[in-house]
């Protein structure tokens, strides 16, 4: 789970939004009028002020200042006065919500504790700030910054970075901030957890002491030995160790203190005290770890526990849930289904244990039980992880820390709080979907359907969990319960496709927000994360727009509008690339009839440093590569071939730098261009150059017990259409219509049958069911799988994730947490898929359209190598 996703959670309950729109009451320095002479600028969570007239460097040694919750106000109002009497440029983070999640337990860690940004003329101006603001703050407190380097022990921390924004390609071809080197390249300003200034900088005298002080933290002494880290969080590490004394192993749970808040705004050392407490009162149970001492390093606490043999109980779905399987046995599902009940007899009877000592566990679910298997008999037995949130009963906390999959309602406390999660529990066992009842609890009663008529689970033992989930306060429901879920619970099926087709247009249409400059409509976080990430067509209004008209919707003039204004002048640091930047803006403009836009933005493409892009689909050369060949077919603007072609060249020669394997990162992407190109100029070069690349995504792959082939990730296995494998089936299905790879036949089919398993963990189309659909629609593959009641079989399971909004079908996003509406995670992307699995249905993605009927290919020719058809043939399928 990425839990970066929560943060985007406060602001809507419907939808993933900024977390600045609900910023909550702002600090009054932050509501204070400018200083005369200055002016203020708001950049997402930071407000930011500078002398008018002021030239600063645009890189060098900056400073932070790190602060509370209960002290920021103090400490702002003090450097802000301090920095205004000096014309000292700064910037702030407003509000103490925003603070708190920056701060949050899974926030992201190189980020955690910045709370004001000061930035110096030069480095003798930095010592001589640094300086004043440890002496100005003497006393105050605040996170370490784990980036930077602190200044004695105060909250006055440094690093060496960027002053202006400034963007490049890092090494995964994805769009970062930038410094400039002694060459003048821009490289990656490098912001991760640690201190880490740029190799050609030479650190300042005046920091040295500070960096011998932080190196001369260690473990000496301290009786344990770290042997690998499990988990990080904002809040610290989880470790595998070991205690030297008695070579027993361990697990240490690392606190840093004013850092991974709570909701109850309880730091990680207060938490790691807090589990420490309820273990002791748990001591001898054999159903959660033992203490085994404590310890403190620098200021990080240090808490020594059992280690426990086993698996967490999710790493299990992997291993034998029986609907990763295309078509699972009856006596599978039913030994599944055994298993599963004994989890829950064993799960309830642990918390009841722990119930029976007074302690509210508060933090149940499927990451916090770990399982182990009786070697002789295979029974299983459970033990509890993750004790940072349990309290007494008697002192009826509310839940401070909870998976999303298992959140309690806020009505509930104490023992109801475990009871709620053991009834999420019963559900996910089967169907891991529960996260979506933190948008609808009324969807409860909808998995408990599916799960019954696929699972011979008793009735009654997912009703009690319906009951569960339903009771509690609602003022028109009967019994203190939640209304009854409609019958049917759904507004439209996903297989009655004309039904499904107005009931999805209808949600795009009810969710567009035309007043904001941001987004025109809701979709995943990352829509957040570049310059008009909004208007992109992977999470923006282009994709959006695009599904929409390959679907068959009436022209939308005000959408139209939207986009057309908001990339008039695309803002400094928009992205490059087709799903994430201008190519895919300029090929949408035109696909929507605004050709001299998409002139302009291809222009203007043109312009920035495009040969220095990765190589791939994403993001990438390739991607705007097939946007310029396509927009040069279409307008006869033939330097746009000439473009596409020296990408195509570029993005062969960056191709062994790619890190990641499939469609938008690998190089089945690459494979793609060349295709697109051999098809236009008839090269055969082109076309031999695709199949070595397809060749590489398949080195990647590995075949599954099932028969599956999938990508390799190390950890685990991904059949996916954006990283996966059926993205890599897509192009391997066009390659094979020019010539033959007895390879490529092989993984075409296994490919198939990876796009068949019956239950997938998200709807979208990249990294979910959409996906699949997509592919099994449109793949050339002969054989089981692609058959109509195969396509109708994975169109139909596509209802367990779907949500009723305002009455219209809709679709949730990455972590199930929100709606989406996006092409890439959301419902724009669920309405392409299931428009180009309707009868007679074209829709597809841009450059991947639905195959012609092809002539079989010749011979199968050696690996690497190709096999044509006749000239005339080729040329015939061009026209």
């Amino acid at each position: 789970m990425n839990k970066g996703h929560a943060a985007f959670c406060d602001a809507d309950h419907w939808f993933y939004d900024a977390p600045y729109r609900r910023a909550g009451e702002s600090y009054p320095s932050a509501l204070a009028p400018v200083p005369e002479g200055w002016r203020s600028h708001r950049s997402g969570d930071w407000l930011a002020l500078r002398p008018l007239g002021l030239d600063l460097p645009s890189q060098g040694w900056k400073i932070h200042v790190s602060a509370r919750l209960d002290n920021a106000e103090a400490v702002l109002g003090k450097v802000y006065a301090y920095c205004v009497e000096r014309d000292i440029a700064f910037k702030f983070v407003p509000s103490r919500y925003l603070l708190h999640l920056r701060n949050a337990k899974y926030a992201d860690r190189s980020a955690s504790g910045k709370f004001l940004t000061v930035y110096p003329a030069d480095a003798d101006a930095c010592r001589r700030v640094a300086e004043d603001l440890d002496a100005l703050l003497a006393g105050e407190s605040g996170p370490y910054i784990l980036s930077d380097l602190r200044w004695n022990d105060g909250p006055v921390h440094l690093r060496y970075g960027s002053f202006t924004l400034r963007h490049c390609y890092d090494g995964d071809g994805e769009v970062v901030p930038a410094v400039e080197a002694p060459d003048g390249r821009l490289v990656p300003d490098a912001r991760g957890p640690v201190f880490q200034p740029p190799a050609w900088v030479e650190l300042p005298a005046f920091l040295k002491p500070h960096l011998d002080r932080r190196s001369a933290v260690t473990l000496e002494g301290v009786p344990y030995a770290v042997e690998r880290a499990l988990h990080f969080s904002n809040g610290g590490g989880v470790y595998a160790g070991r205690d030297t004394r008695t070579g027993e192993p361990v697990v240490l749970k690392e606190g840093r203190p004013f850092a991974g808040l709570a909701a109850d705004e309880a730091d990680a050392v207060t938490r790691l005290h807090r589990e420490r407490k309820a273990l002791e009162q748990l001591d001898g149970l054999d159903c959660v770890p033992s203490v085994h001492g404590a310890f403190t390093v620098g200021d990080h606490h240090f808490l020594a526990l059992q280690y426990l043999e086993g698996r967490p109980l999710n790493t299990y779905f992997a291993r034998r849930h029986p609907l990763i399987e295309a078509d699972p046995d009856p006596a599978e599902l039913a030994s599944y289904t055994d298993w599963a009940l004994k989890i829950h007899a064993r799960v309830t009877e642990a918390v009841d244990a722990v119930h029976a000592r007074g302690i509210v566990f508060n933090d149940l679910h499927l990451f916090n039980i770990m399982v182990a298997e009786d070697p002789a008999t295979g029974e299983p037995s459970v033990a509890l992880l993750d004790f940072e949130a349990a309290a007494h009963v008697d002192e009826g906390l509310r839940q401070t820390v909870a998976n999303p999959a298992f959140v309690a309602p806020p009505d509930r406390r104490g023992f109801a709080v475990d009871r709620y999660a053991l009834a999420c529990l019963r559900l996910a066992l089967f169907l891991p979907l529960t996260s979506l009842l933190v948008m609808d609890r009324a969807k409860a009663a909808h998995l408990a359907d599916i799960a019954a008529a696929q699972f011979p689970v008793p009735r009654s033992f997912l009703d009690e969990a319906v009951r569960e989930i339903l009771s509690g306060p609602a003022a028109d429901g009967p019994d203190g319960r939640i209304p009854a879920p409609p019958r049917p619970y759904l507004p439209a099926e996903p297989g009655d496709w004309p039904a499904a087709r107005a009931s999805l247009t209808a949600a795009l249409h009810a969710t567009a927000t035309p007043d904001r400059e941001d987004r025109l409509f809701p979709g995943d976080p990352a829509q957040f994360a570049t310059a008009a990430g909004g208007t992109a067509f992977g999470h923006g209004a282009a994709g959006v727009l695009y599904a929409l008209a390959e679907t068959g919707d009436a022209p939308w003039p005000e959408a139209e509008e939207w986009l057309l204004a908001r990339t008039a002048e695309p803002p400094s640091g928009t992205p490059l690339g087709f799903y994430d930047g201008l190519a895919g803006l300029a090929w949408t403009h035109d696909r929507l009839g605004h050709r001299d836009r998409a002139l302009t933005l291809v222009e203007r493409l043109l312009e920035q440093p495009w040969q220095s892009a990765g190589p791939d689909l994403h993001g990438g050369l390739a991607g705007i590569g097939l946007a310029l060949d396509s927009l040069g077919t279409a307008t006869g603007e033939r330097a746009l071939h000439a473009a596409a072609l020296r990408c195509a060249d570029l993005a062969c020669e960056a191709a062994p730098g790619l890190k990641r394997t499939g469609l938008l990162y690998g190089h089945s992407g690459i494979a793609l261009l060349l295709l697109r190109l051999y098809e236009r100029t008839g090269e055969p070069e082109l076309l031999q150059r695709a199949g070595l690349f397809l060749h590489r995504d398949l080195d990647h792959c590995v075949t599954s017990a099932f028969g599956t082939l999938q990508v390799d990730e190390g950890w685990r296995t991904m059949p996916y259409l954006g990283a996966g494998s059926v993205g890599i089936g897509m192009v391997l299905d066009d390659w094979c219509a020019y010539a033959a790879d007895d390879r490529f036949d092989k993984a075409r089919a296994q490919i198939v049958q990876a796009a068949q398993a019956t239950f997938y963990a998200q709807p979208g189309l990249f990294r979910g069911a959409a996906g699949m659909i997509l592919h099994l629609a449109r793949t050339t593959t002969p054989g089981p799988g692609t058959r109509p009641e195969d396509i109708a079989r994975q169109v139909e399971a596509l209802a367990r994730h779907a949500l009723p909004y305002r009455g219209h079908l809709a679709f949730p996003g990455e972590q199930m947490m929100r709606l989406s509406m996006d092409l890439s995670t959301g419902t724009a992307g669920a309405l392409l898929a299931l428009g180009s699995a309707a009868t007679g249905g074209r829709a597809h993605l841009p450059f991947l359209p639905p195959p012609r009927t092809a002539a079989a290919p010749e011979p199968v020719p050696p690996r690497g190598a190709v096999t044509h058809r006749n000239t005339t043939e080729k040329k015939r399928k061009q026209s």
